[in-house]
């Protein structure tokens, strides 16, 4: 089973935007066993999208499309579909309600014909509400292959992906069974890690594959098991997990599942009833993004502070002044501090800070560019570590999230 994914717009092929879309069909469409073959980007033109559309409908079984349905005349997806399917545009009385809906309840302004519109879809085509937006997503077929049109803002499209579009394909089509595992691994780069476990990846068995996903200071492993028997699969999923872990077990700190380590530790803190708060120097507040990232973090995430001069180390966080002026605001004693301080002042179970020099300048200190200090608080101790993250700033600052979120998910497995 294949697929084909078409991104519509110009905005993709200048740059303006990133293709984050295309990713994320690929990845579940990847999970219910369906292959993409190709994806392809196209400039909001006609002749360019009936092209592709030909091209896609040789090559695939499923189409997917994204972009082009929006209010303006530079969207003409939703009329060169009709136009492929040698259709005609027809109100959709169920999106027009929808749109009615979401103009009364969350735009508050009056309604425009732009705007009604949206509700034409192709006479042929299946609806697929769009819960979260005016365009609704459209489900056609020709000649055995299905085809999908969906919005590209990516919130709507993701919408559609979950709650319509995979259910609706587990219906059309027969699918194999497939198993993904993902462990997470910190501290060993990508081929020390495969120079490691060469026997076991070479006695894998042949449904079986694994794929080394490295990224700033941490390599997850995916092992992927596909076959038309469930139990089977299960089965032997668990035993080369039971293989490979203890050969891994000095870097490994958990199991994705499909999540980021901080949504992981989000649900980790959860369980435990635990909280955490973060003060940042050198990260600027990414930690504290990327916890807030995922839904129901206030559960677990109280807040954070972003103490990026002296002067808020010393008058927020109440790092003693003595301590910046004798080891340097880039130092595991001020580190220590921030994170024993941000921790009281929130009255959490846990605390991370950061403080460094990421570049390209440093700060009046002795540490070079790169050095970086993380800190862990907890109630009953605080320590840190110091790293060197190299000379690039954008890498210097995402290794160091990396790295605290490592240190807290080690210590939270402690308990």
């Amino acid at each position: 089973m294949q697929a084909e994914i078409i991104t519509i717009g110009d905005e993709i092929l200048i740059g303006q935007i990133v293709d984050s879309n295309s990713a994320f069909i690929a990845k579940q469409l990847n999970k219910i066993g369906v292959s993409v073959y190709q994806i392809t980007s196209v400039q909001d033109d006609r002749e360019h999208i009936l092209k592709s559309l030909a091209e896609a409908e040789a090559n695939a079984n499923i189409v997917i499309l994204t972009g082009g349905l929006g209010p303006t005349k530079d969207d003409i997806t939703k009329k060169t579909v009709a136009e492929y399917f040698d259709d005609t545009l027809v109100e959709d009385s169920s999106v027009r309600k929808n749109i009615e809906h979401l103009w009364e309840v969350f735009i508050k302004k009056p309604l425009t014909q732009v705007n009604l519109d949206q509700a034409l879809v192709p006479s042929k085509a299946n609806v697929l509400m769009n819960k979260f937006g005016s365009a609704p997503g459209m489900w056609l077929e020709k000649n055995d292959t299905v085809f999908i049109s969906l919005p590209g803002v990516p919130f709507e499209m993701k919408g559609l992906i979950i709650d319509e579009v995979i259910p609706k394909l587990r219906t059309r089509f027969k699918f194999p069974y497939i198993q993904h595992k993902t462990f997470l691994t910190y501290g060993l780069g990508e081929s020390s890690l495969a120079e490691r476990i060469e026997t076991f990846e070479n006695e894998l068995p042949n449904f079986i594959k694994l794929a080394y996903l490295p990224s700033l200071g941490r390599v997850r492993l995916r092992l992927s098991a596909k076959g038309t028997d469930k139990v089977i699969v299960e089965t032997e999923m668990q035993k080369q997990t039971d293989l490979l872990l203890p050969q891994i077990e000095d870097i490994f700190v958990g199991y994705e599942e499909d999540l980021s380590i901080e949504a992981v530790i989000g649900k980790r803190l959860t369980e435990l009833g635990k909280t955490v708060t973060t003060a940042e120097s050198c990260t600027g507040g990414l930690i504290a993004e990327r916890f807030t990232t995922n839904a129901g973090a206030s559960k677990y995430f109280k807040g954070g502070i972003v103490s990026y001069t002296k002067e808020i180390k010393i008058n927020v966080l109440k790092v003693s002044e003595e301590i910046i002026d004798k080891y340097s605001v880039v130092s595991a004693e001020v580190a220590e501090a921030m994170a024993k301080n941000a921790l009281l002042l929130m009255n959490t179970d846990y605390a991370i800070a950061t403080t460094g020099n990421a570049g390209p300048t440093k700060d009046d200190t002795a540490e070079g560019l790169g050095i970086v200090y993380i800190a862990i608080a907890a109630k009953d101790k605080v320590y840190s570590e110091q790293f060197s993250f190299g000379n690039h700033r954008v890498k210097v600052i995402n290794r160091a999230a990396n790295k605290a979120f490592e240190m807290l998910q080690k210590e939270i497995l402690k308990k």
